[in-house]
């Protein structure tokens, strides 16, 4: 499950890529973890808005103390389920997430390293994802995913719902059987570009996926 995405361009070349204003303020890094900042954009009044929000649902699980922090639920693996029909059913909690890779981990433990996975030809891509504002962090979303293909079950059997340029507006305006038809796809084989490193895996904490 994808639990570490990058994005190695400028806001301005992002902004540019999705045609929006460039942010005020954003502080999202480079590269993103659960429960940290990334980079969304959305739609907000007929035009797209990009902005910085936490990656993951805050969820408190059963026997939580009340003061320990919730656990971010990052990826989304049933748009039917309760907690996301109704903001899928609606475009106005759908969001793009811009991103120039996404990693899987390989290896041993103790020795796990990424594995980074992006779209051919495309310096720029998004991931389907759905927002909303929640009382612990403020705005947060969570990235869609679906069975894998071919060139990623090497690595994991599930993969981000990936859209290209022109997929974009689909996601965020089409309606919810569009929706589940982009979740229920196969995404094209040739277009997955693998990169093994030997950079390590930097424990972190671990994600709820629903």
């Amino acid at each position: 499950m994808c639990n570490l995405t990058a994005m190695r361009k400028s806001v301005a070349e992002v902004a540019a890529h999705f045609r929006v204003e460039v942010p005020t303020f954003s502080n999202a890094p480079e590269e993103s973890y659960p429960g940290t900042p990334g980079m969304v954009v959305r739609e907000e009044g007929g035009a797209r808005v990009m902005q910085s929000m936490t990656w993951g649902f805050p969820l408190r699980l059963k026997g939580m103390s009340p003061s320990a922090r919730p656990k971010p639920v990052n990826n989304i693996a049933d748009l039917y389920k309760p907690m996301w029909i109704g903001l899928a059913r609606k475009p106005r909690w759908r969001c793009l997430i811009p991103l120039t890779a996404y990693a899987e981990v390989e290896g041993p433990k103790g020795a796990r390293t990424r594995t980074w996975l992006n779209v051919k030809d495309q310096p720029i891509f998004a991931a389907a994802g759905l927002w909303r504002v929640s009382d612990e962090w403020g705005a947060v979303y969570s990235m869609v995913t679906t069975d894998c293909n071919e060139a990623i079950r090497p690595v994991h059997h599930r993969m981000p719902v990936l859209l290209l340029p022109d997929e974009y507006d689909h996601w965020l305006n089409g309606d919810f059987d569009s929706a589940i038809a982009f979740q229920e796809r196969r995404f094209p084989d040739a277009l997955i570009e693998m990169t093994r490193t030997d950079e390590p895996w930097i424990k972190r904490e671990a994600d709820v996926s629903m």
